[in-house]
């Protein structure tokens, strides 16, 4: 049996590719997986107009935490109005054991949760840098 020698088409560019710079998006996203590695961190919900990403270590309590996350949203919002307090930029919800921490970035919604001993405010300080 004979092998046919097989040709190999190598493509050059003749310009450079390029790269879109990384989106505030994309920097968020980086951040949010370096806040999930943190110390007392269960995990994130991130969420704006069109999609949501769901990171949890525990995929049974999805939906509660989830529904957690709304809803802090929309009762901070009342309350603020209620009140007269402006623009909410960060709402800390404890619990016996779980806290949350949610926070609006630009058009994005995060709700973050973590161990009752876990630092919050190092968390915070990660998703609101630039």
């Amino acid at each position: 049996m004979v092998k046919k020698k097989k040709t190999v088409e190598v493509a050059t560019l003749t310009e450079p590719v390029a790269l879109e710079d990384i989106t505030s998006e994309d920097s968020l996203r980086t951040n949010l997986e370096e806040v999930k590695t943190y110390d007392g961190v269960i995990g994130y919900i991130l969420r704006n107009t069109t999609s949501a990403s769901i990171d949890l270590k525990d995929p049974t309590k999805i939906i509660d935490y989830a529904i957690l996350s709304s809803e802090a949203f929309a009762t901070a919002s009342q309350l603020a109005e209620l009140f007269d307090l402006g623009n909410v930029k960060s709402i800390l919800v404890e619990g016996n054991t779980v806290k949350m921490l949610s926070l609006a970035v630009g058009d994005n919604k995060i709700g973050v949760f973590m161990e009752k001993n876990a630092d919050c405010g190092k968390v915070l300080k990660k998703l609101t840098e630039q």
